[in-house]
């Protein structure tokens, strides 16, 4: 079974892989990936997290990836954030990562999609993860709106990404070549990250894919 821990630790998350090189001012990654992001986190609470997975070509799938992702800070080395997929009772390390970078939520998200959409549409990782990155690096524009959190309505910032809209290979991947992630972010939302939320629907009709993490709370570390 794929191992999430394996493929996106701390190195991949800081290395060369995902770096962009000299993007624009307006690029997605300098709205996605930002710095100090846990800075202002009680480092005895724990971020958490539900992931709901829809997958109509790989149903199992689906199942086995819906659960909740708690990021937390490992007890003996604050400067280190964790994450953790908990499922039915049962708990896995995601990996570790340097808090002081930001919100390793982000890095998860689009792995967990790259994974998703090589092992459904039988594409390659390192194709399609690329493809992801050049779409980071684009000048995009991001979507002011409001949203309701802890009772009070706050300002909310909306990035969305189609990494395959002009690829070549759109007609084999299974109608993954319209998916769409889309980001939304507020300053009122511990971490950042409001929802961060993946899919395809081709011609508009019903989802073959969805995959959508949103923030639920802040608790007290377990």
């Amino acid at each position: 079974m794929f191992k999430m821990s394996g493929l996106i630790g701390a190195a991949m998350l800081l290395g060369a892989l995902w770096a962009p090189v000299s993007a624009p001012a307006e690029a997605a990654y300098d709205l996605l990936f930002r710095n100090g992001t846990l800075d202002s986190i009680d480092r005895d609470t724990a971020l958490l997290y539900r992931r709901d997975v829809t997958n109509a070509l790989n149903p199992e799938a689906a199942t086995r990836d819906t659960g909740d992702i708690a990021l937390s800070f490992d007890a003996t080395n604050t400067a280190l954030a964790q994450l953790e997929f908990r499922q039915d009772g049962k708990a896995r390390s995601l990996g570790r990562f340097p808090a002081s970078v930001g919100n390793p939520m982000i890095m998860y998200f689009y792995e967990s999609v790259v994974r998703d959409m090589a092992e459904t549409a039988g594409g390659s990782p390192f194709y399609i993860r690329n493809r992801v990155k050049d779409a980071l690096v684009q000048t995009t524009p991001a979507v002011a709106g409001e949203a309701v959190v802890a009772g009070r309505t706050v300002p909310t910032v909306t990035v969305t990404l189609v990494p395959f809209a002009d690829d070549p290979n759109r007609a084999r991947m299974r109608g993954f070549g319209d998916l769409a992630l889309k980001i939304t972010m507020s300053e009122a939302v511990p971490g950042l990250y409001m929802s961060l939320r993946a899919e395809t629907s081709p011609n508009g009709g019903e989802a073959v894919y969805r995959s959508e993490l949103v923030f639920e709370r802040l608790e007290t570390a377990q």
